[in-house]
């Protein structure tokens, strides 16, 4: 059972949470919805609220429904859904449903506009965002060389800012 938390009573370590752990990003509704495994992304403060930032190839099918969509979350698992957020992101949603393959299982909440999205029953932390901005990545714009050696294949991120509108922890 998830109860509401505010961002400022959030204990989370971000770096090992994001970069260790990962995440499934979802977008879409109850009856059409993907999700992916994320390993990149931030939390701040921008435009005067509490955001998260998550960065989404354009060939990943979940991108098409973050397109569409006005908003996503993104879900926190504990160690045990480690094999699930791995298969989460190594298969693609257009071939295999990943909730019928890993045994997630998708509920329904609430967005502020009346909306649905979607995230899992098994999650301990979720963000639900309302998105607040596109910004694709120009290489161009890059500062350090290094950065280019993530994108062999030209496939660059979009970065989508979501404000933080609600915050479900596990009771």
């Amino acid at each position: 059972m998830f109860q509401e938390i505010s961002y400022e009573m959030l204990e989370m370590n971000p770096f090992t949470a994001i970069g260790n752990d990962g995440f499934l990003v979802t977008a879409g509704t109850e009856d059409h919805w993907n999700t992916m495994t994320a390993s990149w992304g931030g939390f701040g403060v921008l435009w005067g609220k509490p955001v998260m930032m998550i960065f989404v190839r354009d060939s990943r099918y979940t991108f098409e429904f973050l397109e569409k969509a006005e908003g996503f979350t993104c879900s926190f698992f504990g160690p045990d859904m480690k094999s699930a957020l791995s298969f989460c992101g190594s298969h693609s949603g257009r071939d295999v449903d990943k909730a019928a393959a890993t045994g997630v299982i998708p509920m329904v909440i609430d967005a502020p506009d009346g909306s649905e999205r979607i995230t899992f029953e098994q999650a301990n932390l979720v963000f639900s965002c309302s998105k607040a901005a596109r910004i694709p990545f120009e290489p161009s714009q890059f500062l350090k060389g290094e950065i280019e050696g993530h994108y062999p294949e030209k496939d660059y991120h979009v970065m989508f800012v979501g404000f933080i509108d609600t915050i479900l922890a596990q009771e």
